[in-house]
């Protein structure tokens, strides 16, 4: 039978628990990359293949989180690998480690969110501003997935104002007493430590790790979501829990802790949201070489040919913005506005191609024999966590004209 007869039901069949993908490279981006960088895409891509594609949409259906894939994210390296060889991490460079997220994103956001959570917002934290005995404790278990974080910013009503949280501490003798709330956690339900951040008593903020089984500390699963269902997201409720001094953060204080932290989530996420629309792309445009109407296939109608050439038209131009990026961030030389420019352009047309792609699927689109209508839904969080689409405008509005529109 040939592709071009195919019918819908067939469509179907031919296309559940199959990874065919092929990724667009309509200006040799490949040429740019080292041969150490196509090697860790091509072995993280044939893992999700293997053992993230054929078991998502289950887990998402269900609303759960496919905990058996921590250990085979630990393996390809996705937990720290930009961090140094010497606390068991990869040692990699930002563009590896973008590559990275770009497949693990093309396979589900939710488990992309998972890797980016436990390298950027809480190992790099740790690395970045703790003590040599943090260091030593918390990243070879964390790079090795034997323990896994989150990291408490966000509040129930502070959340584009981070610098308005009430979760706060008091000094008593060698501990310090915490109380607070943080919300629209990932990894919350099952983390084994929580990078938090809570204002002392002269209202400074500073970062704080919270271990699993200390007293008072509690963390409620947050369900209901039609987004990021295949992630776990909770909350992390601190009732005088008491915390050793030693687990706070020496070098840092302010609001430059977890920005900085942000900073490193969202340059993975510009990666990431580009896996997602590559894997949108490459659905749709299989899918029309394969559905007949009127006589012939859809992808030999003009409206179908402009949607096609629009996506790859924006991936291509994402891709070379990612990857100037990544060459910035190896140089150190990328800035806050940078990032977030990638973050906001990368998720919106990862979004837009989604959308159009789900329609060139028809009815097909918002099954779970496709995966369009899963990373369309999770994308709706992708834009707004890690600071929001708006917020993202107003930091480049503030880099181009130097004035400060957020008060």
């Amino acid at each position: 039978m040939s592709a071009s007869s195919l019918n819908v039901e067939e469509l179907k069949a031919a296309h559940q628990g199959k990874d065919r993908f092929e990724m667009p490279d309509f200006y040799g981006i490949d040429d740019l990359l080292s041969e150490e960088h196509i090697l860790i895409r091509n072995s993280v891509r044939d893992w999700v293949k293997r053992e993230l594609s054929p078991v998502i949409e289950n887990y998402a259906q269900e609303a759960a989180f496919p905990h058996h894939l921590i250990k085979g994210l630990a393996e390809i390296g996705a937990f720290g690998p930009q961090l140094p060889v010497e606390y068991g991490c990869g040692g990699l460079d930002y563009t590896a480690y973008g590559l990275i997220m770009q497949e693990i994103e093309r396979g589900d956001s939710g488990i992309r969110s998972t890797a980016s959570v436990q390298g950027s917002l809480v190992m790099y934290p740790i690395f970045k501003f703790g003590t040599e005995e943090q260091k030593r404790k918390f990243l070879p278990k964390l790079a090795s997935g034997e323990m896994m974080g989150c990291f408490g910013l966000t509040e129930p009503d502070h959340g584009s104002n981070p610098a308005g949280m009430t979760t706060h501490f008091v000094e008593d003798g060698d501990d310090v007493i915490l109380n607070g709330a943080k919300m629209w956690i990932s990894n919350a339900p099952f983390a084994d430590v929580a990078v938090v951040w809570a204002k002392n008593e002269e209202g400074k903020i500073k970062g704080i790790i919270v271990e699993r089984g200390m007293e008072g500390f509690t963390t409620p699963e947050t369900h209901n979501k039609w987004s990021l269902r295949a992630s776990a997201t909770g909350e992390l409720v601190f009732d005088n829990v008491r915390v050793p001094k030693s687990n706070i953060f020496p070098e840092v204080s302010g609001l430059k802790g977890p920005l900085t932290c942000l900073n490193s989530a969202r340059y993975g996420i510009s990666w990431g949201a580009l896996g997602a629309a590559m894997d949108c792309y490459d659905t749709a445009l299989c899918y029309s070489k394969q559905r007949v109407q009127f006589g012939r296939p859809i992808a030999g109608f003009q409206l179908q040919q402009k949607k096609l050439a629009e996506m790859v038209t924006e991936i291509t131009k994402a891709q070379l913005l990612v990857w100037r990026l990544g060459n910035l961030m190896n140089e150190g030389k990328a800035t806050p506005a940078q990032i977030s420019m990638a973050k906001r352009n990368n998720v919106e047309i990862a979004l837009n191609i989604a959308r159009e792609a789900r329609q060139m699927l028809g009815g097909m689109g918002i099954t779970g024999e496709f995966p369009i209508m899963r990373h369309m839904a999770n994308l709706e969080s992708v834009v707004t966590y890690e600071g929001t689409h708006d917020i993202h405008l107003l930091i480049l509005g503030h880099e181009v004209t130097g004035e400060n529109a957020f008060f």
